[in-house]
């Protein structure tokens, strides 16, 4: 593995996250009351001996960076590396990425430097425990030059997808990206299997031959892996699927973000943070434990160095650092904490966290927030978008930005 160099896509603006991205690029969201998604795929290289990564991004990198510098660092006896690469201008270029394949094309001179004979590509956005080592030798065997890491899906998502047919050794003999015609869905369903797991999706995590990488990008100037360059590549070059059955999320809208974050705090959980073996790294706070008072809680995550006094909290996730007030009762929440405590002698007319005697149902609460007493957030409905100002509601769940407050006896119906 160690001729394997990562090359972890950040994704776009990250349009469909928001507000959740609108001060931090996607892979820097926090999840799971502790973790950022960034940390999901640098642990799945670092487990496997991949030591040598680059984070390719251009929106809102501060955040992003700073967890990456202050988190994954490597002693001075290795050669590995975490390192971010946003967009920049250059005499050949002065475009920011246009898609997947124009982000790598763009670093190929900084890949091109590494003595790496292949390069894995994966995505900042997404849930998954992948085994590298077994990817990477199915790669060897087939004699693959491309392969692609897939994962059964049933009828109804296979629009949502790029879906692929294979052939003998699980060598690809077509491939169509989010393809629409009945017709053409039927004609990519896998023989012999299932409705639930009749077609191969794409993951979009790719392992190719880091020379036939170059030339792929080189030879033209499409824009993205999944619509243009592996279709292209499918009737001139060895290109093959890794099937992966085990748990797998694309983790880029607030629906999945929200959905996901809740069923960690279920007792088995699908993806599951407790694995002592491949722990999920991320930034070491050293806070001190959490401290719970005269509280009710059912299926609820709690993370460190919270305080919370008699209150209710039933299927939700609190973050690092949350402060909640008594009789408040939380419902189907994600809450992401705080990223630092309040001086005592602060006078804020609201106090970080959540006032006394509050009632949250269905809703995500970003870092820093501060809600007052006796506030009420039970929407009902399914509006798609709606713009608040200190809130949002999308897709239903009412979304709480970043350092918003609400004040004392608002209500959210």
């Amino acid at each position: 593995m160690k001729n394997v160099l990562a090359v972890i896509l950040g994704g776009g603006q990250g349009t469909r996250l928001f507000p959740l991205t609108e001060n931090r690029a996607k892979p820097a969201v926090p999840i799971g009351g502790k973790f950022r998604l960034i940390d999901i795929p640098i642990s799945n290289c670092l487990h496997w001996g991949i030591k040598k990564i680059y984070v390719l991004t251009q929106f809102n990198t501060e955040s992003l960076h700073r967890h990456i510098t202050g988190t994954y660092k490597f002693d001075g006896f290795s050669r590995g590396f975490v390192q971010v690469m946003a967009a920049q201008q250059t005499i050949e270029n002065k475009n920011w990425y246009q898609g997947t394949a124009d982000a790598v094309r763009k670093n190929l001179a900084y890949i091109c430097e590494h003595d790496a004979e292949y390069v894995a590509i994966l995505s900042g956005d997404q849930l998954f425990r992948i085994d590298m080592d077994a990817f990477f030798r199915q790669h060897q065997r087939h004699g693959a030059e491309v392969t692609i890491a897939t994962t059964p899906v049933a009828r109804q998502a296979a629009h949502r997808f790029g879906i692929m047919k294979v052939g003998a050794d699980d060598r690809i003999v077509d491939f169509k990206e989010k393809p629409r015609d009945d017709a053409v869905i039927e004609s990519l369903r896998l023989p012999g299997r299932a409705d639930e797991a009749a077609f191969l999706a794409s993951m979009g995590i790719y392992l190719f031959n880091r020379d036939v990488l170059v030339d792929l990008l080189r030879q033209s100037d499409s824009q993205d892996f999944g619509k243009e360059i592996i279709p292209a590549a499918i009737p001139n070059r060895r290109v093959h699927a890794y099937v992966f059955d085990g748990y797998w999320e694309d983790i880029g809208t607030i629906r999945a973000f929200y959905k996901a974050n809740l069923d960690f705090a279920n007792p088995v959980p699908r993806f599951n943070f407790y694995d002592e073996r491949n722990p999920i790294f991320t930034h070491a706070r050293f806070l001190p434990g959490s401290k719970v008072r005269n509280c009710h809680m059912h299926n609820a995550l709690i993370s460190d160095g919270s305080i919370i006094e008699g209150s209710r909290i039933e299927q939700s996730i609190v973050g690092i650092r949350s402060i909640i007030r008594e009789g408040t009762h939380l419902d189907h929440v994600v809450m992401m904490g705080a990223d630092f405590y309040e001086h005592p002698a602060a006078r804020c007319p609201i106090p970080l966290g959540i006032g006394s005697n509050s009632r949250i149902h269905r809703a995500i609460l970003d870092k820093n927030v501060r809600i007052g007493c006796n506030v009420c957030i039970d929407y009902q409905g399914d509006e798609a978008r709606r713009d608040e100002g200190n809130y949002y509601i999308v897709d239903g769940i009412v979304v709480v930005p970043k350092n918003a407050e609400i004040p004392d006896g608002t209500i959210i119906q």
